[in-house]
């Protein structure tokens, strides 16, 4: 039998509650504070109804309205207590203050049973759903496609990683913030590959790179005859997203009238189309990311602060590649593996000499940098391994340069000659190509030589054009 300590000096609403909750629990009723603690200490009450006034009495600490100081404790006894106060209309805020010291609920005098019910049954629903959403994250798996996007030797990424699990599950709004070309994207779909709402839509959205004018259709959809140009109904990205998650990229650059809808969205959990009169439901989950500082541009009257609020419900922000370096031999071996399945090379691994210039380069481009660099190398490398010639040059500025290639002294002299102008000839050619996206007449216009010419030195060091295309 669970129990309810009712701490009231009214006897019509103690018979109220009796009433109502009598059967399921067993009440117990005491009329003044100081039994209240007593009665704690020898029984387990899954719920206290506390009279606002005795609510004043059960400790002698200083401060009127310090509720959080009188319900402590009472959680210092049992932590996971419900606490519904009671109170006369005209104590409605000192109710509500108490609510927000961390009661769970309040009720007025005269008490309704319904009320009363339904009080106690939401709240009871609530620990529900809060045991059900701890069970679902202790039992959390990363999907096994998820397996190697979560690798990582980062403490800052394994602190990101363990906020994704904790968020996935829920529908709350989740703001991800750091530098452009941190992964903020693929993180995105990780939070919604592990929702329950990972069988339906994943929509995402590049605010920066829809005109102003046009946000708001983007977005929200349109009527017919809405505006100029409007010659039949649009759907808009939240109405195709219903049921799924939408990921809006860039958020800080939306409009001040694409904000108000987004914040309606938010809030009411609807949004109209424009020219419509129709208000259709959201069901939709938002992530939004940012590379800019939204706080700041808040501050600066740029962004709505009651959006920026909605937003940043569970910030997530993403390091930059320079803070997690130890992650960059996982991220190589991750885009190689990628490129060997596109295409008919097979390289697997970094020269040294490259992979210590990366661990001492900035990266202001992050990850995107780095994927486009090996992706860059792996169509101008020709052995199993990327070498630092197939690299850009500035890349080593800071490197101490050792011998390009191994020298035979077998050799004469103008043989060594030759076979290094062979092969400073050919990486010249390949990043020049590379540079010129396969296009002979651009590329032999660089190199100051005639489009046969060019052909004649393809052929002798057997490059493809197609490749670089």
């Amino acid at each position: 039998m669970k129990y309810i300590l009712v701490v009231l000096n009214n006897q019509e609403a103690c018979k109220a509650i009796h009433d109502c909750l009598g059967q399921e629990y067993k009440v117990d009723v005491i009329c003044d504070p100081e039994s209240c603690l007593e009665a704690c200490r020898k029984r387990r009450y899954e719920f206290i109804f506390i009279d606002i006034i005795l609510l004043r009495g059960l400790t002698a600490e200083n401060g009127y309205n310090d509720y959080r100081k009188k319900l402590q404790p009472l959680w210092q006894i049992y932590p996971a207590m419900e606490i519904i106060v009671l109170s006369p209309q005209e104590m409605i805020r000192d109710a509500v203050n108490a609510v927000k010291a961390g009661a769970s609920n309040y009720l007025t005098y005269p008490l309704n049973p319904d009320e009363v019910r339904y009080v106690t049954e939401s709240i009871c629903e609530s620990i529900k759903m809060q045991s059900e959403l701890d069970y679902l994250r202790d039992r959390f798996f990363w999907q096994s496609d998820s397996l190697e996007v979560i690798r990582t030797n980062s403490p800052v990424m394994k602190t990101v990683f363990d906020k994704v699990k904790l968020v996935a599950p829920t529908r709350t709004t989740v703001l991800l913030t750091g530098e452009t070309g941190t992964g903020k994207g693929i993180i995105a779909k990780l939070i919604h590959r592990h929702s329950n709402r990972c069988d339906d839509q994943f929509i995402s959205v590049h605010c920066g790179a829809i005109p102003d004018t046009l946000v708001e259709s983007e977005l929200f959809g349109h009527e017919k005859g809405a505006f100029t140009g409007a010659v039949q109904r649009k759907l808009g990205k939240f109405e195709i997203a219903q049921g799924g998650t939408i990921f809006l990229d860039e958020i800080g650059t939306v409009t001040a009238s694409a904000q108000i809808k987004l914040l309606q969205v938010l809030q009411d959990r609807s949004f109209n189309r424009l020219g419509g009169e129709e208000s259709l439901v959201a069901d939709v989950r938002v992530i939004a990311a940012s590379n800019i500082d939204l706080k700041k541009l808040r501050d600066e009257g740029a962004f709505r602060s009651d959006l920026y609020y909605r937003l940043n419900v569970f910030p997530i922000e993403l390091p930059p590649l320079r803070d997690r370096i130890e992650d960059i031999p996982l991220l190589v071996e991750v885009f190689l593996k990628r490129l060997n399945k596109l295409n008919q090379k097979k390289i697997h691994d970094l020269h040294p000499r490259v992979m210590k210039a990366f661990e001492e380069y900035p990266w202001p481009g992050n990850i995107r940098e780095l994927e486009n660099l090996i992706e860059r190398a792996y169509i101008l490398e020709t052995s199993a391994i990327l070498t630092p010639e197939s690299f850009p040059s500035e890349l080593f500025t800071s490197d101490t340069p050792g011998p390009r290639i191994s020298l035979d002294t077998s050799l004469t002299l103008a043989e060594v000659r030759g076979r290094c102008i062979d092969d400073i000839e050919r990486h010249y050619l390949k990043q020049l190509l590379a540079l010129h996206k396969g296009r002979i007449s651009s590329t032999a216009q660089a190199a100051g030589i005639s489009t046969r010419q060019l052909h004649k030195l393809l052929s002798r060091y057997g490059i493809r054009k197609e490749e670089f295309k």
